[in-house]
């Protein structure tokens, strides 16, 4: 019954998500999906501040007409999210999916074989659904050891590779060491790291789009 609950927030939870970013002058447009965890869930600050949230705003500044759809959740797996995606594409009808899954993997030190099994399943969804796909990644902190931090970045590559879709190698590029872009927890990005996600993102975007 907990699992029942948990996994029934979880999904109402997205769907508050998806509603929360989209405006009217986009609804009935195409739509970019995008299914992460707390890096594009706008951690512990208004949804507005969030990096997804100024992707809206960015396309709306440069006339693309797209609707962003945010089902991103914090504290999600890739096995939550390979749960979850079918629902979100329905939702969303998405011409570009954007996958940001895999920190909490990492994290929490599970396996990286399964991890990979998890993503690939989510790109082929998206494929299968006709949606372009544009894979982020992210770096662990040394700590875990080179031969897990390696492997864990080099999974992005190969998933890439094998599916044929873009790739970000990591969307804290340029200050995944700075502190001043962190909350105290040196996990989750802040506010001041937003527009710095957004534009490592940016570029494979408008490419994407086009």
């Amino acid at each position: 019954m907990d699992k029942f609950i948990t996994a029934f927030f979880t999904h109402i939870v997205a769907i508050v998500l998806c509603v929360s970013t989209a405006s009217a002058s986009t609804v009935g447009k195409p739509s970019i999906l995008v299914i992460g965890d707390s890096l594009s869930a706008a951690y512990n600050m208004p949804p507005a501040a969030g990096w997804v949230s100024l992707l809206q705003k960015r396309l709306l500044e440069n006339n693309l007409s797209f609707n962003v759809i945010n089902a991103s959740i914090s504290g999600d797996t890739t096995a939550s999210g390979v749960s979850r995606i079918d629902n979100a594409l329905r939702h969303a009808r998405p011409t570009l999916t954007i996958i940001e899954l895999g920190a909490n993997d990492g994290l929490r030190g599970l396996s990286l074989v399964e991890m990979r099994n998890n993503l690939g399943r989510m790109i082929a969804t998206a494929q299968a659904n006709d949606s372009k796909v544009l894979l982020l990644g992210v770096n662990l902190p040394p700590n875990y050891g080179p031969q897990y931090t390696g492997d864990f970045r080099n999974s992005y590559s190969l998933l890439a590779d094998k599916h044929g879709v873009a790739l970000v190698p990591s969307i804290l590029k340029g200050f995944e060491d700075n502190p001043e872009y962190f909350l105290p927890d040196r996990v989750h990005p802040n506010r001041a790291a937003q527009d710095r996600i957004l534009d490592n993102v940016w570029p494979a975007v408008t490419s994407l789009l086009k």
